[in-house]
């Protein structure tokens, strides 16, 4: 089983798009993972079913008893979070603001505050439109701990890719450097880059490709809309030379992508004859050549 991980160094490139497509050519031979649990929709361009649901914990949050609360104002002095606030007859606690740090629960002389494990979002198991198993996730409003939701789908994903005795996982990690992408990149066999020809799309791509090379993952990149720019991606291309990263696919600036997900369809599902649709095509085979022969 490989694991191919899809990412960008900023939103908006195209990312997601081309990483469901990905999954709708291999259909039932890969498990599919939506590592972008902040802002997931994935699931809208594969038709996920949402078969299974189960709730995600992680984290906790201060409660206050309000039978036991003398309204002695420590836990109100000691909160560095302004998650407290005093009432006339106890505090209370926001959870919103609440980071969990148990120092309320530490210094209050009568047992009032305990720390209680809080929901913090689900995940789901899904059949997908085309024939593949997707593990997916939503994180809870306001809620933190996004990165260990992440690890929470990839293992969940692998198992299935395991148990199911599939060949891939195509994993669609969250844009940027941060903790969520840092776990998306646990255990993958290949990092799929996706930028664009502009100067932020250059800037972003150098600090995630940076990221990456910490973790000794081999990276090859995409260049999404590159036909808008060609200055930009010249210099992108010069950027990845360097770094003997190879540039895999120059897609072109297509308007079809915005008309297929208008329709909830990936672009090889909905124009399959298209130039653009055949490229990906081309693209997903020479990545998969390039994961099955890596040993």
């Amino acid at each position: 089983m490989k694991e191919i991980v899809i990412i960008s160094g900023k939103g908006g490139t195209g990312k997601t798009s081309i990483s469901a497509s990905f999954s709708y050519i291999e259909g039932a031979n890969a498990v599919t993972c939506d590592c972008d649990v902040d802002a997931a929709n994935m699931h809208l361009l594969l038709g996920a079913d949402f078969s299974h649901q189960e709730d995600f914990f992680s984290g906790e949050v201060a409660v206050i008893d309000e039978n036991k609360c003398t309204n002695c104002g420590d836990c109100f002095n000691v909160c560095r979070f302004d998650a407290i606030t005093k009432t006339d007859e106890f505090h209370k606690v926001n959870p919103i603001d609440c980071e969990g740090c148990w120092y309320c629960s530490r210094v209050c002389n009568h047992e009032a505050i305990t720390m209680k494990t809080q929901k913090a979002g689900d995940l789901f198991i899904s059949n997908t439109k085309n024939g593949g198993i997707m593990a997916h996730a939503k994180l809870g409003f306001a809620a933190e701990n996004s990165g260990k939701l992440v690890a929470h789908v990839k293992k969940t994903g692998r198992s299935i890719a395991v148990k199911e005795n599939k060949k891939y996982v195509i994993t669609d990690g969250s844009p940027g450097i941060g903790c969520p992408v840092i776990s998306s990149l646990s255990g993958a066999n290949l990092v799929v880059l996706v930028t664009e020809a502009t100067v932020s799309g250059l800037h972003d791509l150098q600090r995630v490709y940076k990221l990456v090379k910490t973790f000794k993952i081999p990276a090859v990149c995409i260049i999404n809309k590159y036909d808008l720019n060609l200055e930009m991606t010249q210099k992108i291309e010069e950027f990845l030379q360097k770094e003997n990263s190879k540039v895999i696919a120059k897609l072109p600036y297509n308007e079809t992508f915005a008309k297929a997900m208008s329709e909830a369809k990936t672009i090889v599902e909905y124009d399959k004859n298209s130039d653009i649709s055949k490229e990906i095509q081309k693209v997903w085979n020479e990545i998969k050549t390039i994961v099955d022969t890596d040993r």
